[in-house]
């Protein structure tokens, strides 16, 4: 057997050392999300909006710009908060007054299923309980409410990036290594156009998901079709779960609304279809190769970053990882990440003999 040489021992250790050093570091991030979560909401807020400022900067002087941007983006968060809340409060309040109804519904597919000879579905009927649902409903409605502190802290990070972003490229222009701030500048250039590209991608499917669901609950004759469509609108932004919970929703109060549960199927079916051929067919296809990513890696992301941070890493697992993926891009030494979780290998290359010339 060849013997492992010093040169061959020191490459374990640093694989060891660097493996461990990860390890702590999402560790450390997971017990950090308190902090962290703000932070990143509000830097992809500020990737998101800094073009929109730079552009405003050409025509007016930077405070103009900077008031304009800011109160943009309020008014934007505001109609949209409203929405959402409007739309869940006037669903979660007919939900709960009839959930009764969908208890009773349960009971009897629960008979249904006993008379043909499928029993194991008497012991779903112990864990189901309408009253958890209700619950539930009122937890997520609430929860609104109660993050009005955390999104004045994301506001305020924002003003303050807002102001610091023009400072900080010049601070990096004038460091004495200017091949790192050149590679810096293009990292976050290219980062904030990729976001912006996708919030218009994810807006522009929201839109799309939500007319078709509004369509689909006016044509089967659901209650509230307005909320409905405003409800998958609001959750589209969401990657995969937003969807699933668009989608389990208004099925479970067609069942309480519809005497024949063909109806309440069938709206099941509609929606899952238009889901389904959104979120596979059309979005991929409008995105192009804007982002880039294997669909494996934007799963993977999302639950990911839903285990570190909730909610919140749900939506900002496929950000995050744009922003890690770019960085690779641009730096030549990790462009095998970026070929390897699905970045265009033409384009690398690209990039690569661009920034040699």
């Amino acid at each position: 057997m060849p013997e492992i040489g010093p040169t061959g021992s020191r490459r374990g250790v640093t694989v060891v050392t660097s493996l461990i050093f990860v390890i702590l570091l999402l560790i450390a991030i997971r017990a950090a999300g308190g902090f962290l979560k703000p932070v990143a909401l509000a830097l992809f807020i500020i990737a998101i909006t800094w073009p929109i400022k730079n552009a405003l900067q050409r025509f007016m002087p930077p405070l103009v710009a900077l008031a304009i941007t800011v109160i943009s983006t309020i008014v934007v968060f505001v109609i949209f908060a409203t929405l959402i809340i409007w739309g869940f409060s006037r669903m979660a309040t007919s939900f709960i007054d009839a959930a009764w109804q969908l208890q009773a519904a349960y009971q009897d597919a629960v008979a249904w299923l006993g008379e043909q000879g499928f029993s194991v579905a008497s012991s779903l009927n112990d864990v189901f309980n309408v009253g958890l649902i209700a619950r539930t409903v009122r937890q997520v409605t609430g929860q609104a409410s109660t993050t009005l502190s955390f999104w004045l802290v994301v506001l305020a990070y924002v003003v303050l990036g807002l102001t610091e972003v023009d400072k900080l490229r010049h601070k990096l222009s004038a460091l004495s290594k200017p091949d790192f701030a050149f590679a810096a500048i293009r990292i976050a250039d290219a980062t904030a156009k990729k976001f912006g590209r996708y919030m218009l991608v994810r807006t522009q499917m929201s839109a799309i998901t939500g007319v078709l669901f509004w369509s689909s609950a006016t044509l089967t004759g659901l209650d509230f079709p307005v909320e409905w469509g405003v409800i998958a609108f609001a959750l589209n932004y969401i990657p995969f779960i937003g969807s699933v919970i668009a989608t389990v929703f208004p099925s479970l109060y067609g069942v309480i609304q519809f005497e024949h549960w063909e109806t309440a199927l069938a709206l099941f079916v509609c929606l899952n279809l238009i889901q389904f051929v959104i979120g596979n067919y059309v979005e991929p296809m409008v995105s192009g190769s804007t982002l880039s990513i294997s669909p494996f890696v934007v799963v993977f992301s999302i639950f990911f970053w839903t285990f570190m941070w909730g909610l919140f890493g749900t939506f900002l697992g496929v950000p995050i990882t744009i922003a890690l993926l770019t960085a690779c891009e641009n730096v030549p030494s990790l462009n095998w990440v970026t070929e390897i979780l699905g970045g265009k290998r033409k384009q690398v290359q690209a990039q690569t003999t661009a920034r040699e010339d």
